[in-house]
């Protein structure tokens, strides 16, 4: 049986804006050093504060905060087909929520450029444990009334990928090579 998820919960970097490089260089600026694929894991997707762990200390969080909202506010691109997806979940009905790794501040710097009124916003402060953990996603679910066993999670790296899968959605992976499923896949999708 063919029906619409519940729910649509979407992450914002690297899966609807342009950003993975922007957060790259970010930490390499911080990090005082250019950053290598073993640094990938630890990097990509993660949380600020995870970030300023691997790097050394908490008190980073804040330089990288900066380093990547100044990057954001210059250079932020909204990845080709995500306003006609966000589109076509508005016209089907379908809610959706915001899924970020991302601090508050730098989610409201890039809302205005997506032209999408999502039905909830998760930040990383919403939740005690980010991304690769299942609490982003399971309070989305629950702030939306949702299971999230009947909400499509679009993400593109590892920590939100198991996240997403962790907290029991179904995941459709977006990459710069595949871009965003289109809203008939999304809508599509097959229940039970």
């Amino acid at each position: 049986m063919r029906s619409d998820p519940a729910a649509v919960l979407l992450d914002m970097d690297g899966t609807l804006v342009d950003t993975e490089g922007l957060w790259w260089q970010a930490v390499a600026s911080v990090a005082g050093r250019p950053l290598t694929a073993g640094d990938l894991p630890f990097v990509h997707g993660r949380t600020i504060e995870d970030v300023a762990a691997y790097l050394g200390s908490p008190e980073l969080a804040g330089p990288l905060t900066d380093a990547f909202a100044d990057r954001v506010r210059r250079d932020l691109t909204v990845v080709r087909g995500a306003p006609e997806l966000l589109a076509g979940l508005a016209a089907g009905a379908v809610p959706t929520a915001l899924v970020s790794a991302s601090p508050r501040s730098i989610v409201e710097l890039v809302l205005p450029r997506l032209g999408h009124t999502f039905d909830l916003v998760i930040a990383n402060e919403d939740t005690e444990r980010g991304k690769p953990w299942p609490d982003p996603y399971l309070e989305a679910a629950r702030r939306l009334g949702a299971e999230p066993s009947r909400c499509v999670a679009i993400e593109d790296s590892p920590a939100g990928i198991a996240a997403a899968r962790a907290a029991g959605c179904r995941v459709m992976v977006a990459s710069p090579e595949k871009g965003l499923p289109s809203v008939r896949a999304v809508r599509g999708w097959e229940e039970g």
